[in-house]
């Protein structure tokens, strides 16, 4: 099957916001798992060039628009190069082939009566390239609240096209087809708009930038054609019309529009298909607007100037706080971008949120599995694969039940949704090793326990390197390594299959995937200590003085009551009571115990730990825990070995 994506094509008055990534990342992660199902899929984007805001960024360097644009379509391409998009067509409505096809569209919009010749008079915004009507400015100033600049008025012949001819076909086409826009609540926006009544649109200007008016067209000397509708016939020529009918015929329509919430209602979801009714093209099968990435609340966005999240400088930070590769910080941004809110709603971008996803997700869950079961089979299979083994109810289930939340979650572009429930897959293989003890198998002797344990562990990494590939290509890939698996054609339906990873196979060299950020901070900041594991692995640099461990304040509880955090595999909320108080405690020891074995239990606390907000909890103290030998992943909490009363000190 065919599968046709496309981004919007972008201004190219200043280089690229996180904002532009996060539109072009779940294109990217529709496009991939397509891709794995198959399909024969067309991924398209490109930059939009013929603005008047183009010209006037161009000016303000002092050089000629079409070299200033040049450089910048350079520069979107190599961001998207940086952040692993696979594109495959990138296009400039510079191009020849975007100028011919944008006037023969427009030439066929007058043949079927809908383009006439009139005067224009009205207040105009150069940044949003949008006419206003008087009643809709805010005090002389564009109404889009991200914008809220000064508005130009414009008197001049123009050209304008019939949209209030196509309001009850709108209507009817949203009606007929419920999930045609998408979130319901911008579908919502859109019937308002249009119900609130469609005026005509002027669609030419008078400029030396831009792409003429076809000379079949009265009045046509001197007219260019307005950037906002020049720009959406390039989804068009992306797929070959009008000279490649084979191809155009193929590939139309699109399967999915994806756009910020900005540009759908008056353009994409109203303009747009308005204009293909009238030049008799099929309609695209599903037009979707995402939220706005925010920053102190306000959308981030080139036209606002001051400091602006770009992609490179937010990976530079996550590298330098977390030690990990660029491929890693690459992948754990695409994977916050589409797991940190649903896809439809505006979401707050911080350097904190990002680390917490890095730290929570991808190190502790997705990392650590790989991390403590490889070791194992090095350990104790010598590095061999062991034979496969009939499937684990537990894990294959958990697989399928991933594998079929995200093909659902896909076809409503609910990224989150899709990634939880792969989340909650890997929690299950976590929880898995955890209660099969492979260490303790190994150290009775039971040798087919353990080699079936081993393989199922294995197996389940496999299964979660396919599950993740659309939206972290490049750790799946390291994942497939270090399995022994290069080279290994991966598909879709392997992700619900089990048995699939060879037995006897060699497993790569073993490398983290995900640095633990603790560990990098520790090294960029030497008064910052960090607990060893081990003895054997504190060097002088953990040492401390008898001073400084007197600082410590360590007293003796009893947990009252114990919880899981919500959307945190590994975290519970406890209330600890330390005699003459009682407090709210957040613990990473979910996998280790369940809460309500907890209850009642003596703990030692840090009664003296400046207290932290972790998954909105406030956390009043810290509960002392050691690694279970031959497992650097399972936790012993710290207990008194006869009864203490509750609050003493320990020292």
């Amino acid at each position: 099957m065919k599968f046709y994506v496309t981004t919007p094509i972008y201004y190219v008055n200043d280089v690229p916001t996180v904002g532009h990534a996060y539109t072009t990342i779940a294109c990217d992660v529709l496009a991939r798992y397509h891709r794995l199902r198959g399909d024969e899929v067309l991924f398209t984007t490109g930059t939009d060039e013929n603005a008047l805001k183009v010209v006037r960024a161009a000016e303000a360097q002092g050089i000629e628009p079409k070299p200033f644009a040049d450089d910048m379509a350079d520069r979107f391409r190599q961001e998207w190069r940086e952040l692993d998009i696979s594109y495959d067509d990138f296009i400039r409505t510079t191009e020849e082939r975007q100028h011919r096809a944008v006037q023969v569209f427009f030439d066929s919009l007058y043949r079927s009566g809908d383009l006439y010749v009139g005067k224009y008079e009205g207040w105009y915004c150069v940044s949003d390239e949008t006419y206003f009507r008087e009643e809709e400015l805010i005090e002389g100033r564009c109404p889009n609240p991200e914008c809220g600049k000064k508005v130009e008025w414009m008197s001049e012949p123009a050209h304008f096209f019939r949209l209030s001819k196509y309001e009850q076909a709108l209507l009817e086409q949203i009606g007929r087809d419920p999930g045609w826009l998408l979130p319901e609540f911008r579908k919502n926006e859109v019937v308002n708009f249009i119900r609130g009544g469609l005026r005509d649109v002027c669609i030419s200007r008078h400029s030396d930038w831009g792409i003429p008016m076809p000379s079949t067209v009265p009045d046509s000397e001197g007219a260019v054609i307005y950037v906002w509708v020049d720009a959406l016939v390039n989804y068009l020529t992306c797929a070959g019309y009008p000279d490649d009918r084979d191809r155009f015929e193929h590939y139309w329509p699109a399967d999915v529009h994806v756009m910020a919430k900005d540009i759908f209602v008056r353009f994409h979801a109203s303009m747009w298909p308005a204009m293909l009714m009238s030049a008799g093209l099929p309609l695209p099968k599903r037009i979707v607007a995402h939220g706005w990435w925010t920053q102190g609340g306000e959308k981030i966005s080139k036209s606002r100037g001051g400091a602006v999240p770009r992609p490179g400088p937010v990976l530079e930070m996550l590298m330098e706080e977390t030690g990990c590769s660029r491929p890693r910080a690459v992948d754990a941004l695409r994977y916050y971008m589409l797991r940190q809110v649903p896809f439809g709603q505006d979401g707050e971008f911080t350097g904190e949120g990002l680390l917490i996803r890095y730290a929570d997700d991808l190190a502790n869950d997705l990392g650590n599995l790989l991390h403590r079961v490889l070791p194992m089979i090095r350990r104790y299979r010598q590095g061999l694969i062991p034979a496969p083994c009939q499937a684990e109810p537990e894990l294959h289930d958990a697989a399928k039940a991933a594998a079929g939340g995200w093909d659902k979650a896909v076809s409503t572009l609910d990224f989150r949704g899709g990634l939880e429930v792969i989340w909650e897959f890997l929690g299950a293989a976590n929880r898995y090793v955890d209660h099969k003890a492979p260490w303790a198998l190994a150290k009775s002797g039971d040798d087919a326990a353990l080699d079936r344990v081993l393989y199922a562990a294995a197996e389940a990494i496999r299964i979660a390197a396919c599950l993740v590939a659309p939206v972290m290509p490049s750790t799946s890939d390291e994942i497939e390594r270090q399995l022994g698996l290069e080279g290994w054609e991966r598909r879709w339906p392997q992700a619900s299959e089990w048995g699939l990873l060879p037995g006897g196979a060699t497993i790569g060299q073993s490398e983290r995937l995900f640095p633990r950020a603790d560990a990098a901070k520790s090294k960029a900041s030497p008064g910052e200590h960090t607990a060893p594991k081990s003895s054997t692995s504190a060097g002088k640099e953990a040492m401390i003085s008898l001073k400084e461990f007197q600082k410590l304040e360590l007293r003796v509880g009893e947990i009252v009551s114990a919880e899981r955090v919500p959307n945190a595999d590994k975290l519970l909320k406890l209330s600890v009571d330390l005699g003459e108080e009682t407090r709210t405690m957040v613990a990473g020891i979910a996998l280790s115990y369940k809460p309500e074995e907890l209850v009642g239990r003596s703990v030692v606390v840090v009664a003296n730990l400046e207290p932290a907000t972790i998954r909105g909890v406030r956390s009043e103290g810290m509960i002392l825990a050691g690694w279970v030998e031959g497992d650097d992943q399972s936790i012993a909490i710290v207990t008194p070995d006869r009864p203490v009363p509750k609050g003493s000190v320990v020292s």
